[in-house]
């Protein structure tokens, strides 16, 4: 282990979660884990399996029937709030991690980390504001109705923004009271890790929140198909969400599943693009564009097509990509892997018109996961590159000429995640917002910084189900109608 991650990190990385007890897995097992800045490995994690699920699972359900089950919705949220001050004190700390584990720039990482502690922090406040309703009915019944936990809930977590998602699905399941079994990705797992020891500190019972370190196919798939969980949470990419949602089938058992997208912002000749600029390029290369909602299809109105271009190229010139620690505006893919997936792409845009480039800084480790930011311009919509999502930073400029055809093309991938409109004329934007086939439209701005308080997910293979907001509480949750005949 470096000497630098020994500074950091203050749990064995190693072990897993399972009713209170850091244990290593069943089959002793463990796997390398990798920094995506060098190709160097950082630690080794828990390879857990079939056995360790079982144990998380059974260990979540005695938590439900015992000292987590009997707390009281205020109690819970007092865990959480005192969750997010700690997550808030090791907010360096936490930063470090997932920049050494994911790659990405440490204000980045940083930035994560404060929104897994507003995450907290909002569930916490939240956790006994979750009310039902009465039901005028019959004469002589009062008719009333509960949102009750669904019991054990299990969260398969990606690895491009660890901290974040654990927030708005670990935290929303454990305001309404159930028990939660984690499996993190194997790629990135060193803050979920973290996050579950500063949950012990934060005076959340055994049992309350297990993690499971380990393959997808292992302990992913043990976990989707298990017959002890009553809600699943996944977030990822459209096969393997497929494959969780048909392993839950069998189960009989509710999924929410946040997966991949395609999405556009649309630019008006009344565009105000000053303002619209950084958003056109950050939503697509942040986080080396690894990121489900991120803007990879620029639709631009014919009048002021050319001067987005020009506009757009020169803020690609001045991007440059280097190792996490380095704090530039890139930092690596995940790994060589992804690093191999996304230069397929780029060579499927062979035959395309490439408008400018980033900068791979000259000392970056020849064995790190980089590639260059691209901004290809005259795309057509149905180009490879303008309908598959490839989890890069790749960007198409997409000429439109009406209003119309901009709602065609936008609406015409199988995705609909986000959608983003910059024009001055009220009228467009609000036909816009009903027209465009997407989860969330932004309005003369991308992603509302972030918004813990906005309801998130997908349509179509973007997926379904929604988190963040008061709706994260209730998709966790399930509805019981009490009907009480007393004449």
């Amino acid at each position: 282990m470096p000497d630098t991650l020994k500074q950091t990190l203050w749990f064995d990385p190693a072990t897993c979660l399972i009713g209170g007890a850091w244990t290593a897995p069943a089959s002793g097992r463990t796997l390398d884990l990798v920094n995506p800045s060098d190709g160097s490995v950082i630690c080794q994690i828990a390879r857990g399996g079939a056995e360790d699920v079982d144990a998380a699972v059974a260990a979540a359900q005695a938590a439900r029937d015992g000292a987590w089950g009997r707390m009281t919705a205020l109690e819970r949220g007092r865990c959480l709030t005192r969750l997010g001050q700690l997550v808030t004190e090791r907010v360096d700390d936490l930063a470090a991690l997932e920049a050494m584990d994911v790659g990405k720039p440490l204000s980045q990482a940083r930035a994560d980390a404060v929104a897994l502690a507003r995450y907290c922090e909002f569930y916490g406040g939240a956790a006994d504001k979750v009310m039902g309703e009465t039901i005028p009915y019959l004469d002589g019944y009062t008719v009333y109705t509960l949102r009750e936990p669904h019991g054990v809930t299990g969260h398969i977590v990606p690895w491009n923004y660890p901290m974040q998602i654990i927030g708005r699905s670990i935290g929303a399941a454990l305001a309404m009271g159930n028990a939660c079994v984690l499996k993190p990705a194997e790629e990135a797992c060193l803050t979920a890790l973290a996050f579950a020891h500063l949950a012990e500190e934060a005076g959340f019972p055994p049992g309350a929140l297990n993690v499971v370190p380990g393959l997808g196919a292992e302990a992913g798939a043990a976990l989707s198909g298990h017959p002890g969980l009553q809600h699943i949470s996944f977030t990822g990419s459209v096969p393997t969400g497929a494959l969780v949602q048909a392993a839950a089938a069998r189960n009989v058992v509710p999924v929410t599943l946040e997966l991949g997208g395609k999405s556009p912002q649309l630019v008006f000749d009344d565009a105000d693009l000053d303002a619209a600029l950084p958003f056109l390029v950050n939503a697509g290369i942040q986080n080396a564009g690894q990121t489900c909602s991120a803007s990879s299809r620029i639709l631009v109105q014919r009048g002021v097509y050319d001067t987005v271009r020009q506009r757009m190229a020169e803020a690609y010139g001045a991007l440059t990509v280097g190792p996490a620690a380095e704090d530039l505006k890139l930092g690596p893919l995940i790994s060589a892997r992804q690093k191999e997936i996304v230069g397929g792409f780029l060579a499927k845009g062979g035959d395309l018109t490439v408008a400018a480039e980033g900068v791979i800084v000259p000392h970056a480790p020849a064995s790190g996961a980089y590639v260059k930011p691209t901004l290809f311009a005259d795309v057509p919509p149905d180009h490879v590159l303008a309908k598959d999502e490839i989890f890069g930073p790749v960007q198409v400029l997409i000429p439109f000429e009406t209003e119309a055809e901009a709602i065609a093309i936008a609406n015409g991938t199988d995705y609909g995640l986000v959608a983003s409109v910059w024009t001055g004329n009220g009228a467009r934007q609000m036909r816009l917002a009903k027209a465009l086939r997407s989860g969330q439209v932004f309005i003369n701005n991308y992603g509302a910084g972030g918004g813990v308080e906005l309801p998130f997910g997908g349509t179509g293979k973007s997926g379904h189900g929604r988190e963040k907001g008061f709706e994260a509480l209730y998709g966790f949750s399930q509805l019981k109608t009490v009907a009480a005949f007393h004449g």
